[in-house]
C-alpha cells in the first residue's frame, strides 16, 4: 500500500456522522442468495443502428436484460445462486469525480464480502493509469471507514479517463490476466460506459476470464436512457448548486441593482441547468437545447435578453439572475462552426498562435468580433473527444458583456430609460462536484455496488448495473442489469457532399427532451419566473428532516420505469400464451388475432426506421 493511503482523512464532526448512516438495500439485493430472471434478448432504440452495432459487438451485442429478484418472488424460471465462491474484483474511478462515487466501492466490498470472505476487491489507484500498470490498493474495512458517505475521488484517484487505444485495451487484459481478477468494475460516465462496452467485447473476443461492468456515476446527468433512469451525482450538485443560486437570487432581491450572471456545470447538456431552475427559480434560463433547436445566433441570446431587462425595468426592477450551461458555447451555430474550423486546424498540427490567421473569412470575421479573453479560451486545444474545453470557456462573461453594450446602446438612443445595467459573473461547478453526497446519492451509489456482484454473480458481461422505480422509497426500487450495447446509437456524420454519413457506434449524451414533463414544467412556469421573483431556496443537504428524502423535479416528474414496464409487458404475454392455446374456443383466437393484429400494425409503424435509415446530420 502507497504511504499516502496509509493515514486516513481526518474528518469533522458533521463527515463522521455522515460515515456512521448505513444505506438501506431493497429487497431483492438482502439475504445471501442471488435470484436473477432473464427477459428476452435486447436490441437498440435506432432500429436503423442495431445492424451496425450488432457486427461491431457480435459477442455482447443483443444480451437479455436481467432482472434481481426478492427471496419471495414466484418466478419458476429464475435462476437462483446460492454458491458463493471467492472472487476477485478490480474497480476503478473512470471520469471526473461525483458525489457518491465512494458508496459504489463501498456497496460493492460489503456485497463480496457477506458472500464469501475471502473475495477480494482491489482499487485501481490513479483511474485507468492504475489499471494500465496496475497500480492497486486492496479495499478493507479500515481503508473504507473514513470514504462512507464522504464525496470526492480521494480514496483511488483518477486520471487519463480512456481506456480507447489498442495499447490501452491490451493493458488493461494484461492486469485483469495478471491479477486473476473475476471482474473490473468501470464507475463513470457516457464516455467511461462506451469504453467499458468495446473492453467487454475485447474481453469476449480474446476468452479473457473477466467480466466487465459499469456504473452510471456522473454529475452531468446526460448518462440517461431507458434504462438510466438518473446519474450518482446528478442529485447533490443540483441540490448544492441550487441553494447557491438561491442565496445570489436574495442577495440580488435585497440589493436590487445587479444582475447575475451564473455558469453551471453540465458539459455539452443542460440537465444540471434545467433542474437547478426548477428548484431556485431563477429569473431566466438560457437552455442549450433550446438554442440548438431553433438555431438562435449569439444575436438573438443578446436581444433576448435584453428584452427581458427592459421589460422588467418598466416594473422598476434592476435585478436579476441568469443561468446559462457550460455548454451553450456549442449550442450556438455560428460559434460551434468556429470551433470546429479551429479543431480541424489543430488537428493538422498548426500552431496555436497562427490558427487565427488561418481561418477562413467569415471565421476570422468572428473570432475578431469576440473579446480577447474569448479568442483566447476558443483556441485551447480541444478534449480527447474533441469538444471544446467547455469549463475553461468563460460564456457567461462573453453574454454580460454584449448584453452590457447593447443595453447601453438603447439606452443613448432613448430606447432604454432606466438605470444602468450592471452585471456580476459566477461560475457554480467546483463547489458542487466535491460536496458530501446527498442521501439519495448515498443510498443509490450503495445499491449500484451491490447490483454489480449481482451482475458478476450471474456471470454477465458488458453490461451496466441499473435502479429503476428511483422517485419511489428505496424499498420499492426494481434492480436489474442492461446490456451496455442496448444503450448504443450510431450518430452518423457526412464527411463532404454527396458522401455516405458514417458513424461509430457509442453511448452518446442524452440531451434534455424539449417535450419532456420536465421541460413542460419549466416552460409553464418560466413567465412568471421572470417578471415576478418567486425565488425559491431549497435550503441545504439534509440527512433528517424536511428535505432528506426530497427527489429532483426531473425524476419524480418523469414516469421512466422502463424495466418494470418491460417485466410488466413479459407477464402479459406470458398470459396470453397461456390463456390462447390449442383447444380453446374460436371466439377467444379470433379476439386474440384482432387485437395482435392492431398492436402489430401500429409498433411496425413506430418501429420502422426514418430518414431512409439514417439519422438526421
Amino acid at each position: 500500500m502507497d504511504s499516502e493511503f496509509e493515514v486516513p482523512r481526518e474528518l469533522s464532526g458533521l463527515q463522521k456522522k455522515r460515515a456512521q448512516y448505513h444505506p438501506e438495500l431493497p429487497p431483492c439485493l438482502q439475504g445471501i442468495t442471488v435470484r436473477v430472471e432473464f427477459g428476452d434478448s435486447t436490441t437498440c432504440a435506432d432500429p436503423s443502428s442495431a445492424n451496425v452495432i450488432g457486427r461491431a459487438f457480435p459477442h455482447t451485442f443483443g444480451q437479455p436484460l436481467a432482472h434481481f429478484l426478492r427471496a419471495t418472488a414466484k418466478v419458476p424460471d429464475a435462476q437462483i445462486i446460492t454458491e458463493h465462491p471467492p472472487m476477485r474484483v478490480g474497480v476503478l474511478f473512470c471520469g471526473r469525480q461525483s458525489p457518491g462515487g465512494h458508496n459504489v466501492v463501498w456497496g460493492l466490498y460489503k456485497a463480496i464480502k457477506i458472500r464469501n470472505s475471502d473475495s477480494v476487491l482491489l482499487g485501481f489507484v490513479g483511474g485507468t493509469e492504475g489499471l494500465f500498470t496496475q497500480k492497486t490498493l486492496e479495499i478493507t474495512d479500515e481503508v473504507l471507514a473514513t470514504y462512507k458517505n464522504q464525496g470526492g475521488y480521494d480514496l483511488l484517484g483518477r486520471t487519463v479517463d480512456q481506456i480507447r487505444t489498442t495499447e490501452q485495451v491490451n493493458a488493461a487484459m494484461i492486469a485483469c490476466n495478471d491479477l486473476r481478477l473475476d471482474g473490473l468494475v468501470i464507475i463513470g460516465g457516457v464516455t467511461s460506459n462506451s469504453d467499458a462496452a468495446q473492453l467487454a467485447e475485447t474481453f469476449a473476443e480474446a476468452k479473457c476470464p473477466t467480466k466487465v461492468v459499469g456504473v452510471p456515476v456522473t454529475l452531468n446527468g446526460d448518462l440517461k436512457n431507458q434504462f438510466v433512469e438518473t446519474n450518482v451525482g446528478f442529485d447533490t450538485v443540483c441540490r448544492v448548486n441550487s441553494q447557491l443560486i438561491s442565496n445570489v437570487c436574495m442577495d440580488a432581491q435585497s440589493a436590487e441593482k445587479y444582475y447575475y450572471f451564473i455558469r453551471l456545470m453540465g458539459r455539452k447538456v443542460s440537465h444540471v441547468a434545467l433542474e437547478c431552475a426548477l428548484q431556485s427559480h431563477p429569473n431566466m434560463l438560457i437552455l442549450g437545447e433550446e438554442v440548438a433547436l431553433s438555431k438562435l445566433t449569439l444575436f438573438d441570446i443578446t436581444k433576448q435578453i435584453c428584452d427581458a431587462v427592459q421589460a422588467r425595468a418598466e416594473k422598476e426592477k434592476y435585478h436579476g439572475v441568469v443561468l446559462i450551461p457550460e455548454g451553450l458555447i456549442e449550442s450556438i451555430p455560428e460559434l460551434y462552426a468556429l470551433l470546429q474550423e479551429i479543431h480541424g486546424l489543430h488537428n493538422q498540427g498548426i500552431l496555436t498562435d497562427k490558427i487565427s490567421s488561418r481561418l477562413s473569412p467569415w471565421a476570422s470575421a468572428l473570432f475578431e468580433f469576440l473579446p480577447p479573453f474569448i479568442r483566447k479560451q476558443l483556441l485551447l486545444h480541444p478534449e480527447s473527444d474533441d469538444s471544446a474545453q467547455l469549463s475553461q470557456i468563460e460564456t457567461e462573461k462573453l453574454l454580460a458583456q454584449l448584453v452590457e453594450k447593447e443595453m447601453n446602446r438603447r439606452m443613448e438612443e432613448g430606447i432604454y430609460k432606466g438605470k444602468t445595467f450592471d452585471v456580476i459573473c459566477h461560475v457554480f461547478g467546483y463547489q458542487a462536484r466535491g460536496s458530501l453526497p446527498s442521501k439519495f446519492d448515498c443510498d443509490y451509489a450503495y445499491v449500484l455496488g451491490h447490483i454489480c456482484y449481482h451482475i458478476l454473480a450471474a456471470g454477465l458481461n458488458g453490461y451496466m448495473a441499473t435502479a429503476t422505480n428511483l422517485k419511489h422509497p428505496v424499498n420499492k426500487w426494481r434492480c436489474g442489469a442492461a446490456p451496455l450495447t442496448a444503450m448504443m446509437t450510431v450518430k452518423r456524420y457526412s464527411r463532404g457532399p454527396g458522401a455516405v454519413p458514417v458513424g461509430k457506434p457509442a453511448i452518446h449524451h442524452a440531451t434534455v427532451d424539449l417535450k419532456g414533463k420536465a421541460y413542460e414544467l419549466l416552460s409553464q412556469k418560466a413567465p412568471s419566473f421572470l417578471m415576478d421573483d418567486l425565488y425559491r431556496n431549497p435550503g441545504p443537504l439534509q440527512f433528517e428532516g424536511p428535505g432528506a428524502d426530497a427527489k429532483t423535479y426531473t425524476l419524480a416528474v418523469e414516469d421512466q420505469d422502463y424495466m418494470g414496464r418491460m417485466k410488466k409487458l413479459q407477464e402479459y404475454l406470458d398470459k396470453v400464451k397461456s390463456m390462447v392455446k390449442p383447444g380453446c374456443s374460436q371466439e377467444v383466437v379470433k379476439a386474440a388475432l384482432s387485437s395482435m393484429a392492431s398492436v402489430t400494425e401500429v409498433l411496425s409503424v413506430m418501429t420502422t426506421p426514418s430518414f431512409g435509415g439514417h439519422q438526421p446530420l
